[in-house]
């Protein structure tokens, strides 16, 4: 990122979809093996990593690409 360029931020789009798919987070926790809490957290955009085993896995059980749940976005409220 070059000076001048906006900060970025990497967002989840999961909610989107889980909606499409017809899924609810308690169904998506029981085939992957993560908690609802914390797919809570990634559906929510509050969490700071995930690991590339969970993001397979979920790419598996939602049957997409890591680029149908993530976009990268210029930060909100940061200018």
């Amino acid at each position: 990122m070059g000076a001048g360029d906006a900060p970025l931020s990497v967002v989840c789009h999961l909610d989107r979809v889980l909606e499409r798919r017809g899924m609810t987070l308690t169904e998506l926790s029981a085939q992957v093996g993560v908690t609802v809490a914390n797919l809570s957290v990634l559906k929510n955009n509050r969490a700071k990593a995930i690991r590339y085993s969970t993001l397979a896995a979920l790419c598996t059980a939602l049957d997409c690409r890591p680029g149908d749940l993530f976009d990268v976005e210029p930060a909100a409220g940061i200018p």
